[in-house]
């Protein structure tokens, strides 16, 4: 889907600036002042994400079973399918690119460079460059790539869409010698393109992890619902019900949790979906797959 979305970036460009991102003007579609569009904008209002039912998180690869029950709510990449008669959530990387995208983004000046014009690239991720939404050209150029992948979410039959990376503006920001960094105002203002451009095809939008933003990303930005990883293992998860309330997807690690999962599961300000994984996400029946989900609302056990 990137190469697709990169083959028709000038395209999309024309219609981002005819104004079919709504919440900004021509030059800084979702404008950093700007209010996001309401859930519904679309022809079809966005369905709430649930909160009850099974849930997984398969963004190492899709998987119809889970421990033999198909999922209720399922997150997948968004060169993935979506799974037939659940809810499902389109994962969107928003502020860096994706691995093996250079092509597409070469000759941009939508990826954030450092003192020495090389690609900033995220230490725990090398093979993604950050990108940077400075300017509203350099904003265009970002929706000229990612904007399609939103909207093919929906044409795919996704019901939702999750931006990753929020964050980048707290993790590479500018240095006080003057060396570059992502601007927080910037970012700000496309994760309201975002929110724009899924209400408009007709998605729910989820804030990926940002646990600062939690209260500011529902009530300024316009997202419908939170997907936090980590959230018990960083003692997080209060910021995210406080914004979102029910609306909230928790995922643990089990390389990483601190405490047994089971303890997790008794926290009262855990997401009532809330789920143990393996780190690399990888699918049912792979080696290393872990999966445990806390008991849901109807009282189903944990697995």
């Amino acid at each position: 889907m990137i190469a697709a979305a990169a083959a028709t970036a000038a395209t999309v460009a024309v219609l981002v600036l005819g104004g079919c991102v709504t919440g900004g003007t021509a030059a800084d579609p979702g404008g950093a002042g700007s209010s996001a569009a309401a859930p519904g904008a679309g022809t079809s209002g966005p369905a709430a994400v649930p909160t009850s039912g099974r849930f997984d998180y398969q963004l190492g690869g899709p998987s119809d079973l889970v421990d033999g029950a198909r999922p209720d709510v399922v997150v997948r990449d968004a060169d993935a399918a979506p799974l037939e008669g659940a809810y499902s959530v389109c994962y969107v990387n928003g502020f860096q690119t994706q691995p093996g995208q250079e092509d597409v983004w070469a000759g941009s000046d939508a990826v954030l460079r450092d003192a020495d014009d090389r690609p900033v690239v995220d230490p725990d991720w090398p093979d993604e460059m950050v990108l940077d939404p400075a300017t509203p050209h350099q904003r265009e150029q970002i929706l000229a790539v990612i904007g399609p992948v939103i909207t093919g979410c929906a044409e795919d039959g996704y019901a939702a869409v999750e931006i990753d990376n929020l964050d980048t503006f707290l993790r590479f920001p500018a240095g006080d010698d003057g060396s570059p960094g992502v601007d927080e105002a910037a970012a700000l203002a496309l994760a309201r393109s975002y929110v724009d451009v899924a209400h408009t095809a007709g998605l729910a939008i989820g804030q990926k992890n940002a646990a600062e933003l939690a209260a500011r990303g529902r009530d300024e930005l316009g997202f419908d619902f939170a997907v936090t990883e980590e959230c018990a293992a960083f003692d997080e998860c209060d910021a995210y019900r406080a914004a979102y309330g029910d609306a909230v997807l928790q995922i643990e690690y089990a390389d990483t949790l601190p405490v047994p999962f089971d303890s997790v599961c008794a926290e009262p300000d855990r997401a009532a979906l809330t789920i143990l994984r393996d780190r690399d996400l990888v699918p049912a029946g792979t080696e290393g797959h872990v999966f445990r989900q806390c008991a849901v609302p109807s009282g189903e056990p944990t697995r």
